[in-house]
């Protein structure tokens, strides 16, 4: 049983007039947030708002880092040197890092967006350069992964990393995630059952029936469902009734 568990969601994604997710109603749940730098989503503003957000709620802050696609939310393949990639995190965290600065806080943690993410999560070269760009920009920032590729990479480059799961998205019986294009409103009960077995047992269903183990530390609530604020309640209030401790990532290491 874990002890303690991270409740994290990604924030800040709204840009200009446009606006995606419920994040003032979300943020009081969390424990951290993933807060977009411009690549993907959110703009300056946006991000000091949801800085300051951030901090009013005592939620750690953390860096969601992007393939610069902001037309494409961050969701296409793009065939990028290791170099370019460490440009494009460097650019993107720093950005985040001075608005933190600005308003009495600071980046505790760098969560890859999108296709990212998932061209990290398959190639070690890909790996290795996020999380050597992690720790020159700070050896105490700690990187949200899930997978093994992430976990190795992290390992051997000697940054902080905390595993996450899944609990408003499914998982196929190869442990993959099942992608929504949009996503759709949930049970929140039914996400907190599945926060409270990852939590308590290690393990998630998969779709097609039986169980996945999973070893993570950290639970994943996505802020544009239509209902996101009532998931993300009813997952914290059923962790507290089941004795774990939600905590921000800092506290998991």
């Amino acid at each position: 049983m874990a002890a303690k568990i991270d409740i994290n969601a990604d924030m800040g994604e709204s840009y200009g007039r446009w606006t995606l997710g419920h994040d003032t109603d979300l943020m009081p749940f969390l424990s951290s947030a993933n807060i977009a730098c411009g690549y993907h989503g959110g703009d300056p503003h946006v991000m000091r708002t949801t800085v300051r957000l951030a901090k009013k709620h005592g939620v750690a802050i953390g860096a969601h880092v992007s393939f610069p696609d902001l037309i494409g939310f961050g969701r296409r393949r793009m065939d990028v040197s290791p170099q370019e990639l460490k440009d494009y995190v460097t650019y993107q965290v720093g950005a985040l890092q001075a608005f933190a600065a600005a308003e009495g806080a600071r980046v505790e943690h760098v969560k890859p967006h999108g296709m990212l993410y998932v061209m990290c999560s398959q190639d070690r070269t890909y790996a290795e350069s996020m999380a050597e760009t992690v720790k020159e920009l700070n050896g105490r920032l700690i990187l949200l992964l899930t997978g093994t590729v992430w976990a190795d990479a992290a390992r051997r480059v000697g940054v902080p990393f905390v595993m996450e799961g899944y609990i408003d998205l499914d998982y196929d019986d190869q442990g993959q995630l099942i992608l929504e294009r949009a996503k759709k409103a949930r049970d929140p009960e039914a996400v907190a059952e599945r926060a409270v077995a990852l939590a308590t047992e290690g393990q998630v269903p998969v779709r097609d029936g039986g169980w996945l183990p999973l070893a993570a530390r950290s639970v994943c609530v996505h802020g544009d469902a239509e209902n996101a604020p009532a998931i993300a309640r009813a997952v914290r209030e059923r962790l507290v009734k089941a004795g774990v401790e939600v905590a921000p990532l800092r506290a998991l290491l």
